[in-house]
């Protein structure tokens, strides 16, 4: 399954939004690739095991399953999270680009690549809409932390 949708960040029209720079945007995605623990519920941990130009390889601790991925970052842009295969998961992606289609406007695109079926049965429709909508949920809840930070405060 693919799936994508965009978060708008900025909204020049509208006042009761706080506005955020492009840098505290990216700074809030590096927050999440450093220390994850408040963007994913049920994480217990995260090590890092590698760090190189542009790239980290993490240990995700859930508690009954441990996930190992890959953090690729081309700065100021996009921030990319790819799942190694294992016993305890299939794999995929996650990749969060920081869109700014006009000055001022500024969105985040989260475009989701999982190994659920393309060509879905309607019971198998119906749990991948279900995983869509904890997806639309959990970025969400990214932009709220993202903002918390960006007005100096603690994620929670």
């Amino acid at each position: 399954m693919n799936f994508e949708h965009l978060i708008q960040i900025n909204d020049p029209d509208n006042p009761l939004i706080a506005p955020l720079t492009r840098d505290q945007l990216w700074q809030g995605l590096l927050y999440r690739a450093e220390d994850p623990l408040p963007f994913l519920p049920g994480l217990e941990s995260c090590t890092i095991l590698e760090r190189q130009a542009g790239e980290l390889l993490r240990e995700l601790d859930f508690g009954p399953a441990v996930i190992r991925d890959r953090v690729t970052l081309a700065e100021a842009h996009w921030v990319r999270f790819d799942i190694e295969p294992s016993a305890s998961h299939p794999g995929g992606s996650l990749t969060i680009t920081i869109e700014e289609p006009q000055s001022g406007f500024l969105f985040l695109r989260f475009a989701y690549r999982t190994t659920l079926a393309s060509n879905p049965n309607s019971e198998e429709r119906a749990y991948i809409e279900y995983v869509k909508s904890a997806y639309h949920q959990s970025d969400v809840d990214c932009v709220r932390i993202i903002r918390t930070l960006a007005a100096g405060g603690k994620p929670q």
